[in-house]
């Protein structure tokens, strides 16, 4: 199974259906979603938050794994 890259960034807005734009450290912005146990547990992502983003090796969504 491929590793998948985890990267840092700032949720940027937040959108319907618990998505986010998240501007990653490099600048560039992508489209994520909250991960299952995030969900889960209920865990709040607000505008302005430091987040942990896996990165989808293919070039779609991205998925939050941690708030910081």
């Amino acid at each position: 199974m491929t590793e998948l890259k985890v990267v840092s960034g700032v949720v940027d807005e937040a959108l319907p259906n618990t998505l986010f734009q998240v501007k990653l450290e490099g600048g560039t912005r992508v489209l994520a979603y909250l991960a299952g146990k995030m969900r889960l547990h209920r865990i709040k992502v607000l505008v302005g938050d430091k987040v942990e983003v896996q990165l989808d090796p293919y070039g779609g969504r991205a998925r939050i794994v941690r708030r910081s």
